[in-house]
C-alpha cells in the first residue's frame, strides 16, 4: 500500500502549507476544508464544481438513484458520524446471527467484507510486494548452485526480470526506511531539549532567531523550530503546546518508518499464514476472511470513504462529492504494506457481486506476481458494467517508465488499455502555478485525469477529521464524481462516464514540474490535460448519452394482432 504523503515529511512540507493558508489555522479554515468542491470559473481554483453539478442535473428534472461505491482499502469506520448514514448495508443478511443468510459465501457481511483477516484476527502490517518477491525467488535465481541459477533464469525470464526489479527496489527502500527510522527516532529524543531552547517563550520566527546554538544537535533543533514556526497550526503557541505538537508529528513519522524498517522490508516477517490461514498461492480460493470492517488501522480507508460520501454533521462542514447519492461498501484488502493480488481480485469480485457499480482503488505497487488474476477480475467488472477508479501513485514518476500495478495496460507499449472501464487519476493542488501535486505520478496515455489530492480534509477514525494528501485522495474525488453522474443517469456505461470526465476537464498549460524537459506542461501529462469538472461532465453526459427511462404513461402501445383461426 502506498501511503499518502504524511507528516513524516514535515521537515520540508510545513512552509509550503503555511503559504497557502496565510495565517489561518487549517483546522479552522472552512474555505480550505471544502476547496476541492469549488467552481473554477468563478473562483479560479481548480475544484470539481460539485454543487453546480447537482443543480444542473436537478434542473433537468432528473431524480437520483442510490449508487453503491466499493471502497477497496484498509477498512472503514462504519459508525463514523460523518459516514454512518451513507454506509451500504447488505439487505439480504441478518446482522450477527452467525449465518450466511444470502448464501454468498460470507457470514454476516453487513457492510462489506475483510479479505485480510481470519479466525485469529486481522492483518495490520504486511510485507511490501518486493520483499515477498525477493524472498520467493532469491533461492531460485541466486542460490548456491550457479548452473541451476542460470537454468532457472533462462527457463523463467519473466519471473527473473520481476525478481531483479524487486531486488533493486528492495535494496534501496530498505536502506531508506532504516535511515528514516533512525533520523526521526533521534528527533523524537531531542524534543524536550529542543523545546527548552525556547526558554519559555512562545514559538515565533523572532524567538527562534534569538537562539544561538552551541552544538550540532542544537543547530538541528533550531532548524526544525524555524520551519514549524511558519506553520499557522503551531505558530505563536506556548512551549508546552509545541512539545505536544512535535510529539504527535514524531509519532506519525515513526508509525510510518518503523513498520518499514522492522517488518515491511524484513525477509523473515510473514503474518499471513497464522492470521488469515488461506493458501495464498491458490488464486481460485475466494471464501476466506472475516467481517471486521475497520481492522487495526482504518485511517486511509475512512478518509477515502469521506471524500466519496461524507455527510456534514455537527460543526463539521466536510462532505464528499457524492454525498447526496453514494453509499459506501467497505472491502478490506489493503494492509499497512502492499496489497496482495489474490485479495485485490477477490475484493473486486465480492464488490461487483454484491451490487457496487463503482470501485475505488487507492493503492498500488511496482511489481505484481499475480497480475493475471487481477486482470481477470478487471474483465469480470467490465462485463458487469462496473467502473474502476484507480490512483496513479505517489512516486513522482512517469508510469509508462515505472509501471504502477494494478494497471489497465498489459504492456506499456499498447496503444489502448485492454479494458474500457478503468479511469486512472493523478493528484492536483489548489495552487494554479504548481497544479500537479509534486508527488503525483503522470503520463499522457496511462493517466486519464487529474483531481484534487493535496490538503484534502475528510473523515478519519474515532469520529475525527484530518487533512491528508496523495493520489489516494484524488481517486475518490473521481469516484464520487462518477457516482453523481450515474445516480442521475443510470443508463451510463463506464466508458461513457470516463469520456464525460476526460472531455470536459479544465485544462492548464502551466509548468508540470516533472523530471523532463519534454512535454513539461500540465496539459501534456494526462489524457484529459486538466482537472475534472463534474458540472461540465454532467452536461456532456446528459447531452450525449442520457436516455430517459420509459414509464407506463409514455410507452407506446403496440396494436394487438388478433389471432385468425385457420379455416
Amino acid at each position: 500500500m502506498k501511503r499518502i504523503i504524511i507528516a513524516a515529511c514535515f521537515l520540508t512540507g510545513f512552509a509550503s502549507f503555511a503559504q497557502n493558508t496565510a495565517t489561518l489555522d487549517p483546522m479552522q479554515d472552512k474555505d480550505l476544508m471544502t476547496w476541492y468542491h469549488k467552481d473554477f470559473s468563478s473562483s479560479n481554483v481548480y475544484g470539481v464544481n460539485t454543487e453546480n453539478a447537482y443543480k444542473y442535473l436537478e434542473s433537468k428534472g432528473l431524480k437520483p438513484k442510490t449508487v453503491v461505491v466499493g471502497v477497496l482499502d484498509s477498512g472503514v469506520e462504519v459508525d463514523h458520524p460523518g459516514l454512518v448514514k451513507n454506509m451500504w448495508k447488505n439487505p439480504n443478511e441478518v446482522p450477527n446471527n452467525g449465518k450466511d443468510d444470502d448464501n454468498n459465501g460470507y457470514i454476516d457481511d453487513i457492510y462489506g467484507w475483510n479479505f485480510i483477516g481470519g479466525k485469529n484476527g486481522d492483518i495490520d502490517i504486511d510485507n511490501m510486494e518486493v520483499t515477498r518477491v525477493v524472498k520467493k525467488y532469491q533461492p531460485v535465481f541466486e542460490g548456491e548452485n550457479s548452473s541451476t541459477n542460470k537454468a532457472n533464469q533462462a527457463k523463467m525470464p519473466e519471473e527473473f526480470a520481476m525478481y531483479m526489479k524487486a531486488k533493486e527496489i528492495f535494496t534501496k527502500k530498505s536502506v531508506e526506511a532504516k535511515q528514516g527510522y533512525e533520523t526521526y527516532s533521534r528527533i523524537q529524543k531531542m524534543i524536550p531539549s529542543m523545546v527548552a531552547l525556547l526558554n519559555g517563550k512562545n514559538l515565533t520566527p523572532e524567538a527562534v532567531s534569538a537562539i544561538k546554538p552551541s552544538t550540532q544537535e542544537q543547530a538541528m533543533a533550531v532548524s526544525v523550530l524555524g520551519q514549524i514556526a511558519q506553520d499557522p497550526a503551531v505558530k505563536g503557541k506556548s512551549p508546552a503546546e509545541v512539545q505536544k505538537y512535535l510529539d504527535a508529528q514524531m509519532k506519525e513519522a515513526l508509525d510510518y518508518y518503523g513498520p518499514q524498517a522492522t517488518k515491511q522490508y524484513n525477509l523473515d516477517f510473514d503474518p499471513r499464514a497464522e492470521i488469515v490461514g488461506d493458501n495464498y498461492d491458490d488464486y481460485s480460493e475466494r471464501k476466506y476472511g472475516n467481517n471486521h470492517y475497520e481492522g487495526p488501522d482504518a485511517k486511509h480507508g475512512t478518509h477515502v470513504a469521506g471524500i466519496i460520501a461524507g455527510l456534514p454533521q455537527g460543526k463539521e462542514i466536510q462532505h464528499g462529492v457524492g454525498y447526496k447519492v453514494a453509499k459506501i461498501m467497505t472491502v478490506r484488502a489493503v494492509p499497512n504494506g502492499d496489497e496482495r493480488d489474490k485479495d485485490v481480485a477477490n475484493a473486486i469480485r465480492y464488490a461487483v457481486d454484491n451490487g457496487a457499480k463503482i470501485l475505488n482503488m487507492s493503492f498500488g505497487k511496482p511489481v505484481s506476481p499475480g497480475k493475471a488474476a487481477v486482470w481477470d477480475a478487471f474483465k469480470y467488472a467490465q462485463d458487469k458494467g462496473v467502473l474502476l477508479v484507480k490512483a496513479a501513485g505517489n512516486e513522482n514518476e512517469n508510469i509508462a517508465e515505472n509501471v504502477y500495478y494494478p494497471t489497465n495496460f498489459k504492456d506499456v507499449n499498447d496503444a489502448k488499455p485492454f479494458i474500457n472501464n478503468m479511469i486512472v487519476v493523478g493528484a492536483s493542488t489548489n495552487d494554479n502555478e504548481f497544479l500537479r501535486a509534486d508527488f503525483s505520478n503522470y503520463n499522457q496515455k496511462m493517466v486519464n485525469v487529474f483531481a484534487p489530492g493535496e490538503k484534502i480534509y475528510s473523515t478519519v477514525p474515532d469520529g475525527k477529521y484530518e487533512y491528508l494528501q496523495g493520489t489516494s485522495m484524488a481517486s475518490p474525488v473521481v469516484a464520487g464524481a462518477a457516482s453523481v453522474l450515474l445516480a442521475y443517469m443510470p443508463n451510463l456505461k463506464p466508458e461513457q462516464i470516463i469520456e464525460s470526465l476526460v472531455k470536459t476537464s479544465n485544462k492548464s498549460s502551466v509548468n508540470a514540474m516533472i523530471n523532463s524537459n519534454t512535454n513539461n506542461r500540465f496539459d501534456l501529462i494526462s489524457e484529459a490535460g486538466g482537472v475534472i469538472d463534474v458540472r461540465k461532465a454532467a452536461e456532456y453526459a446528459y447531452t450525449n448519452f442520457y436516455k430517459a427511462t420509459p414509464t407506463k404513461s409514455t410507452v407506446a402501445k403496440k396494436p394487438i394482432k388478433k389471432r385468425v383461426k385457420s379455416k
